[in-house]
């Protein structure tokens, strides 16, 4: 069974009338009488796709800010299966592009719709039937130790060899600094709440500029697929870091995003600590030493060496930026 004869006979199942279809991102992108809809395979449990659509039927309604909903089919199921058993979810969609992290003042408007979001999620009350593995919070302080290990790993490999090429000279050369706040930002990360304490609430899980759709009165946050119980400092992080490193780390425009964020949900001192411990892990540098540590090292791409060079460049505006947020964290770094 083919694909298209897949989507053809799922949208059957559905009481709307489609105009037209096209392929999306790992989807069918449909046009109906009731405006777009986002048609794609779903290979999760039925109890998480429920749990989804519970608190996505709770952000319903909040001005400014929207958020993609399943649709369920006429027999009033949020799943449907093709003949051959293959699942598929219909959600209503947009027509509006991404966020252009290139326009600071747009990046600006959607860290605002972020702190909307997140201030909604908080008063959505956590049910007991919720607490699957994928909506448990892992640790932030736990998952940076982790990757200080991997970063560890890959040095010593390094160091083992003989002949080392212009990348791995790279890494020796500079490996201490990046893992010195590596090692800093896992340690203090993990110590900053005592256990229980942590403000865990629900987060959207993978906040960056492809799930963030800017409307002319409206931005739309869409893909909860991640959504879990966990710390929204780190949603936070994940946008604000892809709109820095495309801005060279510009000051100005960090502390733009900071203000847009906390005009609408004001941080606590801790949790300003929790973002600067995550700005302070260098997770670019363990990115391409991951990269390089799980990949075919025979043959390694000139744009790799590019890369970590780029990241050395940048080293003096980042940090001038780490100085001004631990200077606002109040005592609490």
């Amino acid at each position: 069974m083919t694909m298209s004869d897949r989507y053809e006979e799922v949208l059957k199942h559905y009481p709307l009338q489609v105009k037209s279809v096209r392929k999306g991102r790992g989807s069918w992108i449909c046009e109906t009488d009731q405006g777009p809809k986002c048609l794609r395979e779903y290979r999760g449990t039925r109890k998480r796709l429920e749990f989804e659509d519970q608190v996505l039927a709770s952000l319903k309604g909040i001005r400014g800010l929207t958020a993609d909903q399943y649709v369920r089919n006429e027999e009033g199921d949020l799943l449907t299966a093709a003949e051959d058993g293959v699942r598929f979810i219909l959600k209503d969609w947009f027509g509006e592009r991404e966020c252009s992290m290139k326009d600071g003042r747009e990046v600006c408007r959607a860290v605002k719709n972020i702190a909307v979001l997140h201030q909604h999620l908080r008063m959505v009350p956590f049910k007991e039937e919720w607490a699957m593995g994928s909506t448990m919070p892992a640790g932030a302080g736990e998952g940076l130790k982790r990757r200080n290990r991997e970063l560890k790993r890959a040095r010593t490999y390094i160091r083992g060899k003989r002949k080392k090429s212009e990348f791995e000279l790279a890494v020796i050369e500079s490996f201490s600094g990046f893992f010195d706040q590596a090692a800093e930002a896992a340690q203090e990360l993990s110590g900053l709440w005592e256990t229980g304490e942590e403000p865990y609430f629900l987060c959207h899980g993978d906040l960056d500029q492809h799930h963030v759709l800017m409307g002319e009165n409206f931005v739309a946050v869409v893909e909860y697929n991640r959504l879990h119980l966990g710390l929204q400092m780190e949603d936070l992080y994940r946008f604000m870091r892809k709109a820095m490193e495309k801005h060279g780390w510009n000051l100005d425009l960090g502390l733009s995003m900071l203000d847009s964020y906390e005009r609408v949900l004001p941080m606590e001192p801790k949790e300003r600590g929790c973002l600067y411990y995550l700005f302070l892990y260098p997770e670019k540098y363990w990115k391409q030493l991951n990269f390089y540590y799980n990949a075919n090292k025979a043959w390694i791409p000139a744009r790799n060496t590019d890369k970590l060079r780029g990241l050395e460049e940048q080293q003096q505006a980042r940090n001038s930026f780490l100085k001004r947020l631990k200077a606002d964290c109040k005592g609490c770094v």
